[in-house]
């Protein structure tokens, strides 16, 4: 059943939303060889703003020449001729009376296509799990990641904090997200066994999160009063089961840091939003992130992609409910919600072979 609240407005700081339905981020590796976003990719994010969503989150977007880029055909906001291509992307949906964030995100290990280096680097010289995502134009294992330097870590952090600049000042973005989950470089941080650095950048739950803690005071002082959001997960695209060992604890570290550090929103992300994170009859991740992090928006993520499980997530926390494929499926998902609409199931064969953007997907919502 639908719970009225989440077709209600909602404020991110001076940024107002019409509804508490977001897209979620999603690599679509749509944009031209050299980073600039497309018409297609306007057109893409244009179905959503018009389909009624009043959040709209971009795909991750790499943040410097060096080492950040992930894969190929990836948008960047590395200079200025890549963030005026977004304003295709960010006028279309202000057009709609949407508003839209970019995720900014570093690869780290996980880099499958950067155009400017050869090498990845990482916290620690530890080849990441699994294999290269095919749909994303990967094969094989991942290499060994160069560990980083000093050097590294702070042109990593100027990097995050030259592209959001761009984005506010250029691209026309309403807010950041950065992205600190789902395995790319500040995850990899965090995370104990790929974080074997004996530094001030690794050792404890704590320690390792400085790095994040880092480029968010960077983000901050680069973009002024513009609304900045982390996003952070256990699991990662290259192993969907972690699970922090510390339990609470690191819950407790992580998001009572994110809330001293005066990030405006939390999008916390699971394969399952609505499981216990860590014990069976334990508490969700959502719902442990509001404890400890009470005064931040709280966006939640991950299978809630019907009335009855968006309600759920709104009873333990959230603010907003970000959905991802079935926002694919259903561009015009909240207004869907609102009319008690059925659902078109997600087809998975648009992002076979290859996860870009389709012809077909344009003509929909």
């Amino acid at each position: 059943m639908l719970n009225p609240q989440i077709l209600t407005p909602f404020d991110i700081k001076d940024r107002s939303l019409r509804n508490r339905l977001a897209v979620a981020p999603m690599t679509r590796v749509s944009a031209t060889e050299t980073g600039q976003a497309t018409d297609n990719m306007a057109r893409y994010y244009e179905r959503f703003a018009c389909g009624g969503f009043g959040l709209v989150i971009t795909e991750g977007a790499y943040t410097d020449q060096k080492h950040s880029q992930g894969y190929p055909f990836q948008p960047g906001v590395t200079d200025e001729q890549q963030a005026q291509a977004w304003r295709s992307v960010t006028d279309r949906i202000h057009a709609h009376q949407g508003i839209v964030f970019v995720q900014l995100m570093h690869a780290g290990a996980l880099s499958q296509g950067n155009r400017f280096v050869d090498a990845s680097i990482a916290p620690s010289a530890v080849r990441p799990k699994g294999e290269q995502m095919k749909f994303y134009y990967g094969a094989g294992q991942y290499p060994v990641p160069r560990a980083m330097t000093d050097e590294d870590i702070a042109d990593a952090v100027a990097g995050f904090a030259h592209a959001a600049r761009l984005c506010i000042r250029s691209a026309g973005f309403d807010g950041i997200e950065i992205h600190g989950a789902n395995g790319y470089l500040l995850d990899q941080f965090l995370t104990d066994y790929t974080n074997q650095r004996s530094d001030r950048w690794g050792g404890t739950v704590g320690d390792r999160l400085q790095l994040t803690l880092a480029v968010i005071k960077a983000v901050k002082e680069a973009v002024g009063e513009a609304p900045i959001g982390v996003r952070i997960s256990q699991g990662k695209v290259n192993d969907y089961a972690h699970k922090w060992a510390e339990g609470e604890q690191a819950a407790e570290t992580v998001f009572g840091s994110l809330n001293d550090a005066g990030v405006d929103v939390i999008h916390v992300t699971e394969h399952d939003a609505l499981k216990p994170a860590f014990t069976a009859g334990g508490a969700t991740l959502l719902s442990l992130a509001r404890r400890y992090a009470p005064g931040v928006t709280m966006i939640a993520n991950g299978g809630l992609n019907t009335p009855e499980q968006a309600a759920r997530a709104l009873e333990q926390g959230a603010d907003i409910i970000a959905i991802g494929k079935a926002s694919l499926a259903n561009p015009d998902l909240p207004k869907r919600f609102a009319h008690s609409a059925t659902l078109n199931d997600f087809d998975p064969s648009i992002l076979e072979p290859i996860a870009n953007i389709k012809d077909r997907e344009l003509t929909q919502g």
